[in-house]
């Protein structure tokens, strides 16, 4: 038997089934991030009453959902779980074209919700089965921009479409993404999730596993903070910079992207844990840079650093947690970090409002950045105990 050693030897990152789950992928952000604007402004348009509470529906069924996935994973295995999450992602669109009452369109985002929480946890979960462990980072990197593509274009795409087309062609293209996704599973991996179902680890009992809770609370602290620049950077800059907010939203996005992609080659070759540190303090670097909003450059450095701390704390946390459980806690990784991400977006954008009231932007600004810098002793005690 020959033995290959170099990078030469390294296995394949782009195979067969992942190309088929990246279809699965974009299928499903399409169908999600198209209607995530679009339902609020349906409601208004309407003359109904609470748009934002579809929003609210949405996300609480999300993750509500996350928290029970890896249980129906460990019972049901990765591809019915999959198909579910796209079926109630994609069907239930066509349904808001029958009714613009408030009650039926929030239970229309409550399945809705339910069935993205499906998709994402599920279908993280298989897909880093797909990716070979020796290039989980750059692999997971590269799923990220895959699904952040779809992402950026839908947002925008499904508000033009419902200002041009009306809104019933949205609810249709939204169903018809997902179910092209749905066509793509049966030629996914027929593996099992776990071997059985007493080999699955439950959400609650992975957040009581410390090597598992620490990477979340990182990963979570830094979420907080991406809530807070989405949200408030339009609001904190001087009236009349819309063209430095759309410029600077870009830029986080784009070093986020290249940061992800970085964090995931390096971590592959020199390990992940060492990576947690320089990102939180890139990201509370750049939150506090925030505080200079009348200057545009302090604005758009600002999304660089956070946006290079935000990815690399991204992939490195995800990573981390992957390498540490077997496969049959595939499912309660990618619950957790999806949870962290939710949630810490949620929380940071609500309580980040309630401070800035009493202390106006910049002082909140930099709470934020010490709110992530609280992850630092807790980055150092996880690679002390890695």
């Amino acid at each position: 038997m020959v033995t290959a050693t170099g990078p030469a030897a390294r296995p394949a990152l782009i195979t067969r089934p992942l190309l088929i789950r990246f279809v699965s992928m974009v299928g499903s952000a399409t169908s999600f991030y198209l209607l995530l604007s679009v339902v609020p402004s349906y409601v208004a348009a309407a003359g109904g009453a609470a748009p934002g509470a579809v929003t609210g529906a949405l996300m609480l069924a999300t993750v509500l959902g996350e928290m029970v996935t890896p249980r129906l994973v460990a019972r049901f295995g990765y591809r019915w779980v999959l198909a579910a999450g796209l079926t109630l992602l994609g069907v239930p669109s066509l349904a808001l074209m029958a009714s613009t009452h408030i009650a039926a369109v929030v239970a229309v985002c409550l399945v809705r919700g339910l069935g993205f929480a499906l998709t994402v946890v599920a279908g993280g979960a298989m897909t880093a089965t797909l990716i070979p462990a020796e290039r989980r980072g750059e692999g997971l990197a590269l799923t990220g921009v895959v699904a952040g593509v779809p992402a950026l274009a839908a947002l925008p795409l499904g508000l033009w479409l419902a200002a041009h087309h009306g809104y019933a062609p949205v609810f249709v293209a939204a169903a018809v993404a997902a179910l092209i996704a749905l066509a793509t599973v049966p030629w996914l991996p027929a593996r099992a999730a776990t071997a059985g179902k007493e080999n699955a680890i439950g959400v609650f009992a992975g957040m009581r596993m410390p090597q598992l809770r620490r990477p979340a609370l990182i990963f979570a602290l830094t979420t907080t903070a991406a809530g807070v620049f989405v949200t408030f950077l339009p609001l904190a800059v001087r009236p009349g910079s819309a063209g430095v907010v759309a410029a600077a939203l870009f830029a986080q996005a784009a070093a986020s992207t290249a940061a992800r992609w970085w964090a995931g080659r390096r971590g592959d070759r020199h390990g992940f844990a060492a990576l947690l540190v320089p990102g939180l303090l890139a990201a509370a670097a750049g939150m506090a840079l925030l505080v200079f909003t009348s200057s545009t450059a302090a604005v758009l450095g600002a999304a660089v650093i956070f946006g290079a701390g935000f990815g690399i704390a991204q992939n490195a946390t995800l990573a981390t947690m992957y390498s540490r459980v077997p496969q049959s806690a595939y499912g309660t990784v990618s619950a957790l970090w999806n949870l962290a991400y939710d949630a810490g977006l949620g929380i940071g954008a609500v309580a980040f409002g309630a401070i800035m009231a009493g202390t106006g932007y910049p002082i909140a600004f930099v709470l934020t950045a010490l709110v992530v810098a609280v992850g630092l002793p807790i980055a150092r005690r996880d690679r002390s105990a890695a």
